[in-house]
């Protein structure tokens, strides 16, 4: 039962972050499910299960609060399915001494890049409301679907920050877009793993688990998206999958590290993190103060 309730609120806090930012549902939940124990495929399934409900949910939640353009939804929707499928298919394929590592390695870099990318860039706004091509849209869509399925998670991580930093989408939309045509990707996902290796090393119970969690996130976090920036929970997001996918790749039998490495590691890793987070709420209140400068100064122009 406790195990039950913790998955319950792992699919809460995930869904809200997801919701809001875009990204980190699918790696947030696998990673706590290969924390305690999962089959790598099965992890990736269970959560691409939940997601049916929670990015349903998710997406007609955004589409109520104008967060959705549908011509994105469907240009990178429908190819992120057909690589959510052969995904499913290959991680099936693989064994759980190679694949838990592996996915882990995947998702640790997906980690960096969401760290990376909004602790020291922020967001993009060049380029706001030129049109994002199919030619742009459909190989990414088809690598964010391989990466998700494989990885557990990676369709946020690769493609909200890639439509991000066009500069031609605005964030709300960007990320309700991306959660939206997700739903696509998580229906193609878990037909590849239900052919992969079936339904018996899946549970059922735990899938609810998740998904009653993301229900109750899904509209909560659409409406954060206006208010919540971006910036400060990309380095808080990748911070965490960051930490716990070193954790995993460390206990490993690849590096079976010695726990002197190993504590010496997370104290590196959460110095960083707290020095990343200052850094991105400070830059979060500069920037919003310098627009309220220009916002003010604007007005004092208009009125004279």
């Amino acid at each position: 039962m406790r195990r039950l309730l913790l998955l319950a609120l792992v699919g809460l806090g995930a869904q809200l972050v997801d919701g809001s930012l875009g990204m980190a549902y699918g790696v947030t939940s696998t990673t706590l499910l290969l924390a305690i124990g999962t089959n790598p495929a099965a992890a990736s399934a269970t959560v691409h299960l939940a997601e049916i409900g929670t990015t349903l949910m998710s997406g007609f939640s955004h589409w109520r609060f104008g967060n959705v353009d549908w011509r994105v939804v469907l240009k990178i929707g429908l190819p992120g399915a057909v690589g959510a499928f052969a995904g499913a298919t290959f991680l099936s394929g693989l064994d759980t001494a190679t694949a838990a590592p592996l996915m882990s390695i995947i998702l640790l870099v997906l980690g960096l890049y969401v760290f990376i990318r909004f602790t020291t860039l922020g967001l993009p706004k060049g380029n706001l409301g030129k049109p994002l091509r199919k030619r742009f849209l459909a190989p990414l869509g088809v690598v964010a679907g391989f990466v998700d399925a494989t990885g557990g998670g990676g369709w946020g991580p690769v493609g909200t920050p890639a439509i991000l930093a066009s500069g031609r989408l605005e964030p709300r939309k960007t990320i309700g877009s991306i959660d939206t045509s997700e739903f696509l990707v998580a229906i193609a996902a878990s037909i590849g793993f239900f052919v992969g290796i079936g339904s018996e090393d899946i549970n059922l119970t735990w899938v609810l688990a998740l998904l009653l969690g993301g229900v109750i996130a899904a509209p909560v976090a659409a409406w954060l998206v206006r208010h919540i920036p971006p910036r400060v929970l990309g380095s808080a997001v990748g911070g965490v999958i960051i930490l716990t996918n070193v954790r995993t790749l460390l206990r490993s039998d690849w590096i079976d590290a010695p726990d002197a490495v190993r504590y010496s590691v997370y104290a590196v890793i959460y110095v960083v993190w707290a020095a990343a987070l200052a850094y991105s709420i400070g830059q979060y209140r500069k920037h919003r103060e310098e627009d309220r400068e220009v916002i003010a100064s604007a007005s004092v122009q208009e009125s004279a």
